[in-house]
């Protein structure tokens, strides 16, 4: 490797993307190729710096697999970047079983977590967990630890461990500060202020208030029953019921505890679960259905029990019942809590992610559009859509996992 490439590199390394394209510019060699994408994608011209690490790729001979393998590294972290999350997994791994027996353990650690990272997106938190496990930081250099820790607060975020994501991010701070790379830093900045802002909104007795991060894990060890609207589940201290693919059970179970320790009339109920202006005999016929069925659901936890004017719910062991919701009740805020990170995304990645349809999310997209929340750039299959992180808004920590088999 000649100087001006080794010099690119170490710009690179550094943070430095124009230092290292002052360097190899005009160049169209196969690792300038590289290293130029690479710059590029630190600029954020993403698509050249897509099609830049392609042709390195490329242009990398059939002897030289290591090389090629850094370049299927860089277009995974470009894609991931891009919020292209149908890259092949399998390719990714290929490269870094490339990396490890070559030694080079740096980068086939970089590669793991790109592959994490990916997974914390999409919920798939039990795996990212047993894939991040594998590796231990502590060989590594200040980029690489600052990396690790950031992905170790992710998950610590998405598993409500408050305490141990301050800590990851600690940790994240030191090391970026360490590397000298201004991009890290910024990142470990962005994580501790979606950390520190609101992550919940409590609904109890009538009144609302916002919590932290903190104040919500504090609540899911607390006596109360919680109905918690952001992962649609039912808990008291003994026992958790998820209602994620029953949503009429779950409106009619948020309203009523919502309520508590009042009743629900029938006509409230029916306009909350079926979206009827005017209840008629049909649907208070319907509201017994599945009001058996809630009653049926809920049994080891809590009862619903009618009333004069409609249904009460009581909790059999906890002392109060409180409702969890978002920070607010914006229609499509699952989309919009993705949105809000300031990255483009791609409908088939928020479909992904979501554990939804495509079609379902474009449709979603194209109201919040039509609202003027969302905005979109290109055709195709190259459209991104995005919006600017909105202060106080609902975050992904608290979104639920997508469920298996949707």
């Amino acid at each position: 490797m000649d100087s001006l490439i080794t010099a690119a590199a170490r710009a690179l390394a550094a943070g430095d993307p124009l230092g290292a394209l002052n360097r190899v510019a005009l160049r169209d060699d196969a690792p300038a190729l590289a290293l130029r994408g690479l710059a590029m994608a630190q600029l954020g011209d993403l698509v050249r710096a897509k099609a830049l690490v392609r042709r390195a790729a490329r242009a990398f001979g059939a002897k030289e697999a290591v090389a090629r393998a850094r370049c299927v590294v860089a277009e995974a972290e470009i894609a991931l970047v891009s919020r292209d999350l149908g890259w092949p997994a399998k390719a990714l791994d290929a490269a870094r079983a490339t990396l490890e027996a070559d030694g080079d353990r740096v980068n086939a650690a970089h590669a793991r977590y790109l592959e994490v990272r990916r997974l914390l997106l999409i919920g798939r938190l039990d795996e990212a967990e047993r894939k991040l496990a594998e590796l231990d930081p502590s060989p590594f250099p200040p980029a690489s630890r600052a990396a690790h820790e950031l992905v170790v607060a992710g998950i610590a975020m998405r598993r409500l461990r408050a305490k141990a994501a301050h800590a990851a991010l600690a940790r994240a701070g030191r090391a970026a500060r360490l590397a000298g790379i201004s991009a890290l830093t910024a990142e470990v900045e962005t994580a501790s202020l979606a950390l520190n802002a609101p992550a919940a909104r409590l609904i109890t007795s009538g009144k609302e208030r916002l919590l932290l991060l903190k104040e919500v894990e504090a609540l899911q060890a607390s006596k109360a029953l919680v109905v918690d609207a952001c992962r649609h589940v039912v808990r008291d201290p003994r026992m958790a019921i998820s209602l994620a693919r029953r949503p009429v059970l779950f409106a009619l179970a948020r309203t009523l505890g919502e309520a508590w320790p009042k009743d629900v009339s029938r006509d409230a109920l029916v306009a909350r679960a079926f979206r009827a202006k005017r209840a008629d005999e049909s649907h208070r016929a319907r509201l017994r259905v599945e009001v058996g069925r809630l009653r049926t659901m809920l049994r080891g936890i809590a009862r619903v029990s009618a009333t004069k004017q409609g249904f009460a719910l009581t909790p059999r062991r906890a002392r109060e019942v409180v409702v969890l919701a978002r920070p607010t009740d914006e229609p499509h805020a699952a989309v919009l809590a993705f949105l809000a990170d300031g990255e483009s995304w791609s409908s088939s990645a928020l479909a992904l992610a979501l554990g939804a349809s495509q079609r379902t999310v474009q449709r979603a997209l194209d109201q919040l559009a039509a609202a003027a929340k969302v905005q979109s750039f290109g055709r195709g299959r190259a459209r991104r859509w995005m919006t600017p992180p909105v202060p106080g808004f609902t975050t992904t920590l608290l979104l639920p996992d997508p469920v298996p088999g949707d």
